[in-house]
């Protein structure tokens, strides 16, 4: 790759965009060179209900990951997100073709259509592909078929769907501020992407990604996804809560429950349960004491709520998370939310940061959870600037072995 090329990610959110610039690095990690966000505007619940207020919120964070990194950037790796999408898992059946019945990659592609092939709901279209596994001949847990020999191939799909406008709305408001789509990412596949280790996806993990306005589920178990779910609520039910409970406006909800909220009383000692917050009243000038303990109070019971939500989903799924669950998005930011998370899930839970790993350069700055979707879409990026390099250079003896990684993506 040269040394000119640049990865890309931008995640489109509700309440924030962000767009991460990132290079290779030697030690094979990305360097982040660039970064910007920007207030998200023209989108409820992932929805794009402006294309223009979207797009130019697209141009002010563009411009500062420009102005950071020097780069002009001309195209990037989307997320897809919204409360519209669902996932389904598929399988299919196929007789190898050949008459050394080796697996090829057309034996694949003609396996997974077989699984994809299902009816969809007029306005609606498959956005995304992702095989589980591959079982030859009855011997299942097969990641790799390719150049193997078997007359049956049967392939299991995680398939997700989504009504056509969302997606063609979305890339309208991309292309009209001036970028081009590289590719679209699930929001959650992207952020396991920036978070999950091939060990954490091995052994079964679930990433719950938690934004101003949805929420999205994805649980992942012998390295595959098994099972996504989007919820349509975020954070802003906790601004909303506090709000309502001390009279307050949305935006002045927003800065208490940023700079003082807690979901998690047994966090707070004596000391500061007492600890007085100036709020100002909803239409007044002056301002009133309120203890830390009631805001708590106000915010936890929603905390517990929505989580307990999201666990029955997890209870619905049958799915083994022994490997714990991974808060991202800025909503999980929320001050005991990973240690509230860790009672209702019964399941080791933890905020996601970056992986150290992955990432190098600026990583340091923007390791939160919050920029986990953008920082998994650059990455995403840049293995397919490796692969188009590596298609340019490689022989053909390296062919096989370049394949199978290439393929996998493209139903991503």
């Amino acid at each position: 790759m040269s040394s000119d090329e640049k990865a890309i990610g931008l995640d489109i959110g509700t309440f924030r965009v962000r767009c991460v610039v990132g290079e290779p690095a030697h030690d094979g990690r990305m360097n982040i060179v660039g970064i910007g966000e920007n207030e998200s505007k023209g989108l409820r619940r992932g929805v794009v209900i402006s294309t223009e207020a979207v797009a130019e919120s697209i141009r002010k964070a563009v411009a500062e990951a420009e102005r950071v990194s020097g780069v002009e950037i001309e195209s990037a790796t989307v997320n897809l997100s919204g409360e519209h999408l669902r996932g389904e898992n598929k399988n299919g059946v196929v007789a190898v073709a050949g008459p050394d019945k080796e697996i090829t990659e057309e034996d694949i592609e003609r396996a997974i259509d077989s699984a994809s092939a299902m009816p969809l709901t007029p306005g609606w279209e498959i956005v995304s592909r992702l095989p589980r596994e591959f079982i030859v001949d009855g011997q299942d847990g097969i990641t790799e078929p390719v150049g193997m020999n078997g007359s049956r191939l049967e392939a299991l799909v995680h398939v997700v769907t989504s009504p056509s406008a969302a997606r063609q709305n979305l890339l309208k408001a991309v292309t009209k501020a001036g970028i081009d789509v590289e590719g679209l990412v699930l929001e959650p596949l992207a952020a396991a992407e920036g978070v999950l280790t091939d060990d954490d996806k091995e052994y079964g993990c679930a990433v719950v990604n938690m934004g101003a306005e949805i929420t999205s589920l994805m649980i992942f178990g012998r390295g595959a996804v098994q099972h996504t779910a989007v919820f349509p609520f975020g954070s802003m039910l906790f601004t909303k809560d506090i709000a309502t409970g001390l009279r307050v406006s949305i935006p002045e909800a927003n800065k208490i429950k940023h700079a003082f909220g807690c979901v998690a009383t047994f966090l707070l000692d004596d000391e500061e349960r007492q600890e007085l917050v100036e709020i100002v009243p909803f239409g007044r000038t002056e301002t009133r004491g309120l203890s830390k303990e009631i805001l708590c109070d106000i915010m936890q019971p929603r905390a517990v709520e929505l989580l307990q939500h999201i666990a029955r989903e997890v209870a619905m799924a049958k799915a083994q998370i022994s490997g714990g669950v991974f808060l991202t998005g800025g909503g999980s930011m929320v001050r005991g939310l990973a240690e509230v998370a860790e009672q209702v899930f019964d399941a080791p839970t933890r905020v996601g940061l970056l992986e150290p790993s992955y990432f190098g350069g600026l990583a340091d700055e923007i390791r939160g959870p919050q920029w986990a979707v953008a920082c998994g879409l650059a990455l995403r990026s840049m293995s397919a600037l490796n692969r188009a390099d590596a298609r340019g250079s490689r022989s053909s003896a390296k062919k096989f072995a370049d394949w199978f990684g290439s393929f996998r993506d493209k139903f991503r």
